[in-house]
């Protein structure tokens, strides 16, 4: 792993995270890794309460792995509640993982989850016990937007909850686009409930989730954004869903056409999507204006 790929850099907050000098991007800016993770992931999913009685194991995918922060925190997080907990993570390179476990004591939250860290980057999963917690954590290496049209992804353990945490749109547009959440929608399972954070608030990632089938909501501030989004394939799972009046936003937005492919670009909504927005279940079954 080259020296120069990533760095650590000191937060405002006086944390410290990680820096990707190819992709000029540091991982959970601002508030922190734990910080963020919490907020985002943890409290939003109300992963403890889900997790809690739980019967089986309970399936997480966490779609930019990076430097495990999200993970790590989950795991603290549910570590003294007994159960089965299935993590797959996704990325394109372990290098961020690989960098954090040189500079643990920098970072902090890494601590106490090195060995099983290492283990994951040496054999692609691991099991181990923390806490009253038992963890399968796997690791996938490969272009996601490629994987999961794959017929391997067909197979994959399907979630009760996605942590997705993809650099953004204008530096990885192949991560956002329309067909590629589409193609998650679809590997979901009609019987599991399932919610997905991510950290973005735009029209147009709400637009292209909306389409591809999610119900979408206003998310958790992070101390960084005052507003995140949440989507699931259930309204039970989405506080704050959107409304009419968010619509009516929509129809004026200079950005809100869905990516069709990975080209970063900013288009008002077309009609024929307009059309089919407009008749997304959420509209009617929610209730909110």
């Amino acid at each position: 792993m080259p020296d120069s790929a990533y760095r650590i850099v000191k937060l405002a907050n006086g944390s410290h995270s990680v820096h990707s000098l190819a992709h000029h991007e540091t991982f959970h800016p601002v508030v922190g890794p734990m910080v963020e993770a919490e907020s985002l992931y943890l409290r939003q999913l109300r992963l403890a309460e889900r997790f809690q009685g739980h019967q089986g194991e309970f399936v997480v995918w966490d779609v930019g792995l990076g430097a495990a922060a999200n993970v790590i925190t989950v795991l603290r997080g549910l570590r003294e509640i007994p159960g089965h907990l299935r993590i797959l993570s996704f990325d394109h390179t372990p290098e961020p993982l690989a960098f954090a476990l040189e500079h643990a004591a920098e970072l902090g939250y890494v601590e106490g989850y090195e060995d099983p860290a290492r283990e994951l980057l040496r054999s692609r999963k691991v099991h181990f016990n923390t806490g009253a917690l038992t963890v399968d954590w796997e690791l996938h290496l490969a272009d996601f937007p490629s994987l999961i049209h794959s017929p391997e992804a067909t197979v994959f353990a399907k979630p009760h909850a996605i942590m997705f945490d993809a650099f953004s749109p204008a530096k990885n547009p192949a991560m956002w686009t329309l067909p590629l959440f589409t193609q998650l929608y679809s590997l979901l399972s009609p019987d599991r409930d399932c919610a997905l954070p991510t950290y973005s608030r735009s029209t147009i990632l709400r637009v292209t989730l909306m389409l591809a089938g999610f119900y979408v909501g206003v998310g958790h501030a992070t101390g960084e954004k005052e507003e995140t989004t949440i989507a699931a394939n259930t309204l039970s799972l989405i506080q704050e869903p959107l409304g009419l009046r968010w619509l009516e936003r929509v129809k004026r937005s200079g950005s809100a056409e869905p990516l069709s492919e990975p080209v970063y670009r900013q288009a008002p909504l077309s009609a024929p999507a307009l059309d089919a927005l407009q008749k997304h279940p959420q509209f009617k079954a929610s209730g909110h204006s």
